[in-house]
C-alpha cells in the first residue's frame, strides 16, 4: 500500500525543478530590468559631463580660430592692401592679442578635464576681454560717422605745426592715420563696425564654454 502511494507520486526532485524552472524566468526578467535601470541611469548621468566637456573645448577651439583669422585679415588689410592703422585700430588689436593665447590655453585645459573654476575664469577673462573691445569698436564706429570726438591725435582738426620748414620736416617723417576717415567700407561697415560684431560673437562663444563648464561634472 505504501509502495504503490510511493509509486503513485511524481518524485519530490520533480516539484523542485519545476519551481526552479518557473522562478527562472521570472529572476532573468528581473535582472534584466534591473540593469537596464542601471544602464540608462548610468548613460544619463555621464552623457551631459561628457557633453559639457565637449562643449568646452568646442568654444575655446572656435575663439581661438576666430581670433586668430581676425589678427591675421588685420595685418593682411595693413601689410598687404596698405590700409594703415589708426591708434583706435592698434588698440583693438590688444585684445585679441590676449585672446588667442588664452583660447590655446583653455582647449587645452579642457582636452585634460581641468577643474571648472579654472575653465570658468579663463573663458570669463575672454569674455569680458572681447565686450571690452566691442565697446571700444562701438566707441571708434562713432567717430567714423561723427556722432562724436575722437583722441586729440588722430581725429578733429589738424593742430599748428609751427612755420612752414618744421611742418614739411614732420610731414616727411611720420605719417598721422586718422582715426575719424574710413578708409575701406563693405555693406556699409568699417574695420571697426565689422570688429563690433567680431568681438560680440567671440565674447558669445566665450559666455556659452563658461556656462557649460559650470554645468560640467567633476
Amino acid at each position: 500500500m505504501g509502495q504503490a502511494s510511493r509509486a503513485g507520486r511524481p518524485p519530490q526532485h520533480c516539484g523542485v525543478i519545476a519551481r526552479v524552472s518557473t522562478l527562472r524566468p521570472a529572476q532573468a526578467r528581473t535582472l534584466s530590468h534591473m540593469k537596464s535601470a542601471v544602464t540608462s541611469e548610468a548613460i544619463a548621468s555621464s552623457s551631459p559631463s561628457r557633453d559639457d566637456g565637449r562643449a568646452g573645448l568646442t568654444a575655446a577651439l572656435a575663439i581661438t580660430a576666430i581670433s586668430a583669422a581676425t589678427l591675421a585679415g588685420a595685418w593682411f588689410f595693413q601689410l598687404v592692401l596698405d590700409i594703415r592703422p589708426c591708434p583706435l585700430c592698434l588698440e583693438q588689436r590688444y585684445a585679441y592679442y590676449l585672446v588667442v593665447p588664452l583660447g590655446c590655453w583653455a582647449a587645452l585645459a579642457a582636452a585634460r578635464n581641468a577643474a571648472r573654476p579654472v575653465l570658468v575664469a579663463g573663458f570669463a577673462i575672454i569674455a569680458l576681454a572681447m565686450l571690452w573691445n566691442a565697446a571700444l569698436a562701438t566707441y571708434h564706429s562713432g567717430v567714423e560717422w561723427g556722432f562724436w570726438q575722437g583722441p586729440t591725435e588722430c581725429s578733429g582738426p589738424v593742430g599748428n605745426f609751427g612755420n612752414a620748414g618744421s611742418l614739411l620736416q614732420r610731414l616727411d617723417s611720420v605719417k598721422v592715420i586718422r582715426c575719424d576717415e574710413v578708409q575701406w567700407r563693405f555693406l556699409g561697415l568699417s574695420l571697426a563696425g565689422y570688429n563690433v560684431l567680431i568681438s560680440l560673437l567671440v565674447a558669445a562663444i566665450a559666455a556659452w564654454g563658461a556656462i557649460s563648464s559650470a554645468r560640467r561634472r567633476i
